[in-house]
């Protein structure tokens, strides 16, 4: 009986993998690098989140707060759609395109740009708690693809960056100490993402110090975390699972053996059969309603970590393999005929989920 078991599951995963490597497709490179593209230079519609001081803090403009990242409605939009041309610029150097992608990031990485950026988190009233930490992490996210790429446009771009990530690693540094319980929220200042993205960046950088804080405050919010009520979810505005962060995120802090142990005292049936529902997404016009489709592609991402990170044979691992490349199909054709209120941001989700 192994036999025709196992041979299943071998037929399931290679299908699982021709089609992933069918949607990262250049031409899906191209269609989801247009997003960004657009929005990047695009000043309004504007959420700044900013806190203002005094009467002419209120009346700055995003550009003249954000000279970098101003454009795709909000900071954090920005820094991710940055970060997703530079992915597609890594992966598919001959997209037709490329130097108008080249282009914008020159114009975003400029030295004095970047240091008004930093400027702006010890300027202005509460602007140390400013993107904390959604926004911090994409940034380090953007940061470690520039690293990790060693032509002479990229290396200069990650030169120019270091003044505002020494002042994002810095901001976190000062805050793990400080931060006494999780956000278990499925937006933007949910912990375990967060932490994850952190996590990848210090290992990418040898930053033991930083790691060694990320896997204590891991440890301490979730190791004892069991039975969680992921039947719960999610909420109506949800791009992220709060309980699927937290498993990629210990998949990170844990050796395969202890997550493994861990992983099964976490969820129960109920839960893992809520997760693998597709969301209803009722109104993409909706700038809430639409976070739902991003809530697809974390799932997916989410999922694909946590399944390499058990057994190749786990029926868990198995079932999540198939569902975050479900999630991926059934979502990735939507997110193209998106109004501004999902693609000022998804196209960054959608290819995160599909590598």
């Amino acid at each position: 009986m192994k036999k025709p078991k196992n041979y299943l599951i071998v037929i399931l995963f290679l299908i699982t993998k021709i089609l992933i490597s069918q949607n990262i497709t250049t031409e899906n490179a191209y269609k989801l690098s247009l997003m960004p593209l657009k929005c990047i230079t695009q000043e309004w519609p504007n959420k700044t989140s900013h806190l203002s001081n005094q009467e002419k803090d209120h009346k700055l403009n995003p550009s003249e707060l954000h000279p970098a990242f101003f454009g795709c409605l909000d900071w954090h939009s920005s820094v991710h759609g940055h970060w997703l041309l530079i992915k597609i610029l890594k992966s598919f150097p001959g997209i037709q395109h490329a130097d108008s992608i080249k282009e914008i990031l020159n114009n975003s990485f400029q030295l004095d740009k970047i240091n008004a950026e930093v400027k702006y988190f010890s300027q202005y009233a509460g602007a140390n708690t400013y993107e904390r930490t959604y926004g911090w992490a994409w940034l380090l996210k953007l940061d470690e693809e520039l690293k990790t790429e060693k032509k002479t446009e990229f290396v200069n771009w990650h030169k120019n960056l270091q003044p505002l990530t020494k002042t994002i690693v810095q901001l976190w540094k000062d805050y793990l100490p400080k931060q006494t319980y999780p956000n278990r929220t499925g937006v933007h200042p949910n912990t375990a993402f967060g932490l994850a993205f952190a996590i990848d960046w210090a290992r990418t950088n040898c930053d033991t110090v930083f790691e060694k804080m990320i896997i204590e405050k891991s440890l301490s919010f979730y190791f004892d975390n069991k039975k969680i009520p992921a039947y719960l979810e999610p909420d109506g505005s949800d791009f992220f699972s709060p309980s699927l962060q937290v498993a990629d995120l210990m998949r990170r802090v844990l050796d395969k053996k202890s997550f493994k142990k861990w992983f099964d005292q976490y969820y129960d049936k109920k839960s893992i059969a809520r997760l693998c529902e597709t969301p209803t997404v009722s109104d993409r016009t909706d700038y809430q309603i639409v976070h739902l489709d991003g809530l697809s592609f974390s799932r997916a991402w989410c999922m694909k970590g946590i399944a390499k990170s058990l057994p190749e044979n786990n029926s868990t691992a198995q079932l999540f393999k198939m569902k975050a490349q479900q999630f991926i199909d059934q979502t990735l054709p939507a997110i193209f005929s998106q109004q501004y209120e999902g693609s000022h941001w998804l196209a960054s989700f959608a290819f995160y989920a599909m590598q």
